[in-house]
């Protein structure tokens, strides 16, 4: 399985922190208390997250018949059927990537006991707004596809990427990756690196030339038109006797299944090992702070039943962590062809092997475009400009609409659910949309959910307001190269809901601080519980006043993104608020 670089090391020991103390406040609510005992506690910990989601969400692009995406519909406009049972929607949101506010300056504000110097705002542009990770399958593609597509992608990258992107480059192979950076001579020595690197299939062609479809024919469904021209091709190969056919024939019968179970075993493990990565790429790019778009370049792979889970487990992550997956076909524009240069098949054998290999292509096919539909992203293919290519899949639609339901009577037994989508009126509209889930073995508990919510905000750009908040910067630096930025949240209380229990007023506020690099990378964060356990008098007063949260974060020198984000488990609102730190 791939490695994704340092940082991610860091941001997995970032995340267990934040789930065990997001977990402890929501599992252990706030107590009642007895008269003496302190009205408002707090208590903090080292930011982190990780979590899975009972509803299911569903992007959908519409497009004219122009092939422009439309505009301006809303919720009443769609219909959504599981299992061809209508559905409630009961979450709906337009996403216009691209249009989403850099984030604001901060307000720098004197206070006692810190320092003089206030954080200098950093102009917009310099800060990331956009994360782009090209994830090339270089374990299946070609050493003719990937000069091709190695190519445009630099010319790609040189000439299209913007001052506020930042680019990964992700192998399938594992091998010669690249954490999110600017510099454009990094991202073009590692494409320089590409080479095709298949895990535990042959670089050459072998003789038979057994595909991993074929196996699976031969070994999975007892196919006998596979059996056969595999057969054949081992006569062939092995220069057996014609004359002496029915004794040769038994041998390269059972020659072939044994081949075929070979061929069968590296299929699976390159697949499995693919998807992996997909799903490791996707989680890394849940990571970055703005709009999101994974690239993946592939000729496609096949992936078998048993495979099927794991692809719409990726799905599910990329849908939960707001990434649209944008596909390139590494083929282009490609014709089926058999090379037996080496060999002569009668023409029984060269026509199943020609069948077989449409069949494979197909589902290769069908692969990378559920990918990309099931996504929200785009599909390239049957296409040789590839630097049209590249550029289309690294935009993501003008407009598209994400749908979200709570599945009716839903049973937790892994099994598949065919979705459909209809807007009304069609007006000869056209839907790219998730064609279906999984569904779950468990459902997700309080303590996740909050985890998950809490994480999504911290790596958005989307400022919300349930709870109004100021934010307001600050730094000093002390000895050494390492400064303390103080965030000071002012959180007005006004709209919050408490419980009442044993004559106090319970709530608990969650208040995370993050800071991010000029390349999106998590540097800090922290998460502090501010549980409430208030008398009437007491809660007027905060109610009037307000409550304000000082949190410190370390900083070397450098530009940081500050992200806020406020929650409350009782009412469940949530506020989120950008901000700029520059620390000399």
């Amino acid at each position: 399985m791939a490695r994704l670089s340092q940082p991610r090391a860091c941001f997995v020991r970032l995340a267990v922190a934040l789930c065990l103390a997001a977990a402890c406040a929501a599992q252990q609510p706030t107590p009642s208390a007895p008269q003496d005992q302190p009205e408002i506690s707090t208590h903090e910990e080292k930011a982190t997250f990780t979590s899975h989601v009972n509803l299911v969400m569903v992007p959908v692009v519409v497009r004219d018949k122009q092939g422009h995406a439309v505009a301006g519909l809303t919720k009443e406009s769609f219909r959504l059927f599981d299992k061809g049972k209508p559905q409630e929607i009961s979450r709906f949101t337009v996403e216009k990537p691209g249009s989403r506010p850099a984030p604001a300056p901060p307000v720098a504000e004197q206070r006692k006991g810190l320092s003089e110097a206030a954080a200098a705002p950093v102009p917009a542009a310099a800060m990331p707004q956009r994360f782009i990770g090209y994830l090339f399958d270089d374990v299946h593609v070609t050493a003719e596809d990937l000069i091709r597509v190695r190519a445009a992608a630099e010319r790609h990258i040189e000439s299209e990427l913007k001052a506020t992107d930042r680019a990964a480059i992700f192998t399938t192979s594992g091998q010669g990756t690249l954490d999110f950076t600017d510099d454009r001579d990094q991202l073009r020595e590692a494409l320089a690196r590409l080479v095709p690197r298949p895990i535990a299939r042959a670089t050459f062609q072998e003789c038979p030339d057994i595909s991993y479809y074929q196996a699976d024919q031969i070994v999975n469904h007892n196919d006998p038109d596979a059996t056969a021209a595999a057969a054949t091709e081992i006569v062939i190969c092995r220069h057996l006797d014609p004359q002496d056919y029915p004794q040769d024939a038994n041998t390269a019968q059972a020659s072939a299944r044994i081949e075929a179970r070979r061929v069968l075993i590296a299929g699976e493990q390159e697949t499995q090992v693919s998807l992996a990565v997909l799903k490791d790429a996707v989680r890394r790019m849940s990571a970055m702070p703005g709009e999101r778009i994974l690239v993946l370049v592939s000729p496609g792979f096949l992936t078998l039943s048993e495979h099927q889970p794991d692809e719409y487990d990726a799905i599910d992550r990329a849908l939960r962590a707001n990434v649209l997956v944008n596909v390139l076909n590494a083929r282009g524009l490609y014709t089926t062809n058999i090379d037996a240069s080496h060999q002569v098949l009668d023409s029984r054998t060269e026509r199943t092997k020609q069948a077989l290999l449409r069949q494979s292509e197909a589902l290769q096919e069908t692969l990378l475009a559920e990918i990309a539909a099931d996504t929200g992203g785009t599909y390239f293919h049957n296409n040789n400009d590839l630097d049209e290519g590249f550029r289309h899949i690294s935009t993501t639609p003008e407009v598209y609409y994400l749908l979200g339901f709570q599945p009716q009577n839903l049973k937790l037994d892994g099994g598949f659910h065919e979705l459909k989508i209809m807007v009304e009126p069609k007006a000869g509209y056209g839907i790219e949309a998730r064609r279906g889930y999984y569904a779950p073995t468990r459902l997700e508990d309080a303590a996740a959910t909050a985890r998950r919510e809490i994480e999504d905000a911290v790596y958005s750009r989307e400022e919300m307001s349930d709870l109004p908040v100021a934010m307001h910067t600050q730094f000093f630096k002390g000895a050494g190269d390492l400064a303390t930025v103080t965030v000071l949240a002012h959180v007005n209380l006004a709209g919050a809901k408490f419980r009442k229990a044993e004559g106090r007023n319970l709530d608990n506020i969650t208040v995370v601080a993050a800071l991010f690099d000029r390349n999106g990378n998590l540097a800090t964060g922290l998460v502090k519980h501010v549980d409430l356990s208030l008398h009437d008098e007491f809660l007027q007063k905060l109610l009037a006043h307000g409550l304000t949260v000082r949190m410190g974060l370390e900083g070397k020198p450098g530009s940081y993104t500050v992200r806020l984000v406020v929650r409350d488990s009782e009412g469940q609102l949530m506020s989120a608020v950008n901000g700029t730190v520059d620390i000399p």
